[in-house]
């Protein structure tokens, strides 16, 4: 019975994988979308992806984990970053997705819950069988042993494919002529995290394993890297700095700010780490020593869009929404309107309470969302936007596109029918408004079935 349980807390634990983002939160940042973006596009390109076609989510998780999980998108864990030491490191990790995505491994997946499925099944009714003509004894022998067979089954199939990956990530980096020093950095990273926690290095405890023990990953990958062209190649020394400002800034954003602050303390004067005291004086409501911060930054580089966006942040939050206005429509221009700093742009010019920065607002809000229509935060501003100019039709379009994406689906139907009741028929906001009136529908009418 313990092995039946077990079995199906596994394939039941597995399952969820599918959908991890939906239940933990998704990190947007877009100085760390475009770096992530670009350490994974020629890896992208060596594995005979489209240009463009695979993303990179950053999941707020300290845990050292990275995953896929259909599609072409990457999920990695903000635990991996703080953990990795350079960008090689996870063009490492991410050349190993890319590995399960090209191997049509979350597809194929269905494959090892089947066969484990159907030992466990097969066991289950000739335990009972045995049971029925008295053998009380050998239908349980029978039972548990199909059990063990399905675990070890399933359990094998991972194996596998995480072996296929690696074999695949070998390739891809070295197409893309990356070595891959930063690869087996981080497995060793993970084999001391597996000694750390007393996980057992043997044969026998490698079965009960969804993932081949690290120790011989590291020595089977050793073997292809180092006889590569692309071993010796160069870290890119403008994606490694870029890398350790991301990774500083996520650490300053994510951390309490005490601890910030003792990683990086005053006497430090680099980039990294002003930006991720930066970030732990503005949540400890150090206004001007956070101000204090981005000045530096600035005056190093006035042309940053991101130290720009930072410092109209910091203004906007503490209450300036006007001397925001500056830092943030520069950061806007010298990013080409990247979306996530247009939104904030957008707020501040809402925030002012100035009816005459309101047309300028609605402009940038609506060249977001036409650029990234997954940003719940520029639709809800674009709403306030229209509520202010009393375009309510539109008003109530831009609430249902925010509701939808959280998933409110009763308040986007709503929000829908009344924005289709009062804009023009046969205009794009009125089919809009019944596309996001027919999706809400039909996902209230899964919901009972769900349950």
């Amino acid at each position: 019975m313990r092995l039946s349980t077990r079995l199906i807390a596994m394939l039941a634990a597995v399952s969820l994988m599918a959908q991890p983002a939906a239940a933990q939160s998704i990190l947007r940042d877009a100085e760390t979308e475009a770096l992530l973006q670009e350490m994974a596009e020629p890896l992208a390109q060596a594995a005979g992806l489209a240009p463009g076609n695979l993303e990179i989510v950053l999941i707020n998780d300290p845990s050292i984990n990275a995953f896929v999980a259909g599609g072409q998108v990457v999920y990695i864990h903000s635990g991996l970053i703080d953990a990795a030491d350079t960008a090689n490191e996870v063009q490492g990790v991410i050349a190993h997705e890319i590995g399960h995505i090209t191997g049509g491994h979350i597809i194929r997946s269905s494959e090892g819950f089947g066969k484990a499925a159907n030992i466990s099944i097969l066991s289950m009714v000739l335990g009972v069988a045995a049971a029925l003509a008295g053998a009380g004894e050998a239908a349980m022998g029978v039972i548990a042993a199909g059990q063990q067979a399905a675990m070890g089954g399933f359990l094998a199939f991972s194996r596998v494919q995480e072996s296929s990956a690696d074999a695949a990530g070998v390739e891809f980096l070295s197409k893309a002529g990356i070595s891959g020093r930063g690869s087996l950095a981080f497995f060793k990273k993970l084999q001391n995290q597996e000694f750390r926690y007393g996980y057992s290095q043997s044969d026998e405890a490698a079965f009960a394993r969804t993932h081949p023990l690290s120790g011989d990953r590291i020595a089977r990958l050793r073997e292809s890297y180092v006889v590569d062209p692309a071993w010796e190649a160069p870290d890119d020394p403008g994606i490694q700095r870029r890398f350790e400002r991301v990774k500083a800034k996520l650490f300053g954003f994510l951390t309490e700010p005490t601890r910030t602050l003792q990683q990086f303390p005053a006497s430090r004067t680099d980039v990294p780490a002003r930006y991720a005291r930066a970030y732990a004086y503005h949540k400890n409501a150090q206004i001007e020593q956070a101000l204090a911060e981005t000045s530096q930054l600035l005056a190093a580089d006035p042309e940053d869009p991101y130290f720009l966006e930072l410092q109209g942040q910091v203004l906007l939050e503490s209450g300036k929404p006007e001397e925001a206005l500056e830092p943030l429509r520069k950061a806007t221009e010298l990013t080409g309107h990247e979306p996530l700093i247009a939104s904030i742009f957008g707020h501040a010019l809402i925030a002012t309470e100035d009816p005459r920065n309101f047309p300028e607002a609605e402009k940038v809000l609506r060249l977001a969302v036409a650029r990234d229509r997954y940003n719940p935060f520029a639709w809800y501003q674009l709403g306030v936007v229209y509520a202010a100019e009393g375009d309510i039709p539109r008003a109530r379009l831009a609430s249902a596109e925010q509701q939808v994406m959280g998933r409110n689906y009763e308040e986007a139907l709503r929000s829908a029918q009344a924005a289709e009741a009062g804009l023009p028929a046969g205009s794009p906001d009125w089919i809009r408004a019944q596309d996001i009136g027919l999706q809400a529908r039909a996902e209230l009418e899964r919901q009972p079935k769900r349950r």
